[in-house]
């Protein structure tokens, strides 16, 4: 079967991130299932229009926020004799395949944007007109797809779809998986204990809020703290940093851009652990990778970290998203070495669950059962 997946990113784009990595691991699945699979992204200045990664081939062409749409488009007219299933993941704006695609479909969607669409890093006032436009348009884009099916990964996803008017019988809850690495780093005996924020640094994954739980945590402890992920934009950086220096923390607070895969275990396995203050998410890979070296989450009640965070079992949810309810339960547990060690085991135990073998397979029996 030839399978075409239309997506804004693909793995290798400087802005992918867990959607992107997820969907990567679900197409090597079909693939090794014996199916030839197609990934139509973005092009990106310093990659190549067309290469293939691990049997998918992957086809760049137009920009992503502007053009890869119609250029998807164009592409699926002129090659739609030798397709036979179409796959289109939701990212802010999706490929509207409904409108054109007569044949076997699936929308991918990790989360609904919502609030999100406010969050944009465009600067004073495109940023307000877009999160207006988006806000107001979503809940339309919806009704282009009430007859297709979807996946999700998560209930939360699942829920905010069917508040779109999506019906229950056309969703698929598919777990996500988690890619570990080879060598699992074990380096918790660290003093001072390490607490960490690992995402984009973006207003939406909350990482001022992080800032404000360590400006907390520092008056009432010994810690180091890391803020580790891809730079948004450098404004918004720069916002961080000053906020970083204007809270005394500037000696405190470690800065780790872009890490590599091995960083980012690394950094996982020495920290005490993952404060995540995301006000939105579809999962959250970065929670089961922390778990993975027995670093317990704590993080706010959000759709997506109430499905990837078990409460007292992987990690901790808060009652309410505020920086001071973060730093509450963080020195609950440095107070509490018995249930911190319970926490530490059983996160690895929960991480343990998640396999991109087992929910490729899934989704490829999805696709099995929509042909049908």
């Amino acid at each position: 079967m030839n399978i075409l997946v239309f997506s804004w990113r693909d793995p290798k784009h400087p802005l992918a991130g867990g959607a992107e990595q997820s969907m990567h691991e679900h197409m090597k699945g079909w693939v090794q299932a014996g199916h030839s699979v197609s990934l139509f992204a973005s092009r990106v200045i310093g990659l190549k229009n067309e290469e293939y990664l691990d049997g998918v081939r992957i086809i760049r062409k137009s920009f992503q926020y502007i053009g890869v749409q119609i250029a998807g488009f164009l592409f699926y007219l002129k090659n739609k004799n030798n397709i036979d299933f179409v796959v289109d993941q939701f990212h802010g704006i999706p490929f509207f395949t409904p409108l054109y695609v007569n044949k076997p479909k699936l929308a991918v969607l990790q989360e609904v944007a919502k609030e999100v669409w406010f969050k944009n890093p465009l600067k004073f006032p495109l940023n307000l007109i877009i999160g207006l436009i988006g806000f107001i348009t979503e809940p339309i884009v919806f009704l282009f797809y009430k007859n297709t099916h979807f996946m999700v990964g998560s209930a939360s996803a699942k829920l905010d779809l069917i508040k779109f008017g999506i019906t229950n019988k056309n969703i698929t809850i598919v777990p996500h998986g988690v890619v570990l690495p080879k060598t699992i780093p074990n380096r918790k005996a660290t003093n001072p204990k390490i607490i960490t924020f690992f995402g984009r640094m973006t207003v939406d994954k909350g990482v001022m809020d992080a800032v404000k739980t360590f400006a907390i945590l520092n008056k009432q402890g010994s810690f180091k703290f890391y803020i580790a992920g891809r730079i948004e934009t450098e404004e918004y950086f720069q916002t961080v940093r000053s906020e970083v220096k204007r809270s005394g923390l500037g000696e405190k607070i470690e800065f780790v851009t872009n890490p590599s895969d091995p960083q980012k275990f690394e950094i996982f396995s020495k920290s005490f652990v993952l404060i995540n203050p995301s006000i939105r998410e579809g999962w959250c890979l970065v929670n089961i990778e922390a778990n993975a070296v027995g670093t317990p989450v704590i993080a706010y009640p959000s759709p997506g970290l109430v499905d990837s965070v078990k409460d007292n079992y992987s990690g901790i949810l808060t009652r309410e998203s505020k920086p001071e309810e973060l730093a509450n339960e963080v020195m609950k547990l440095v107070n509490d070495k018995n249930k911190y060690n319970k926490l530490s085991e059983s996160a690895k135990k929960w991480a343990l669950q998640f396999s991109y073998k087992k929910s490729s397979q899934m989704s490829e029996r999805l696709i099995q059962r929509i042909l049908k």
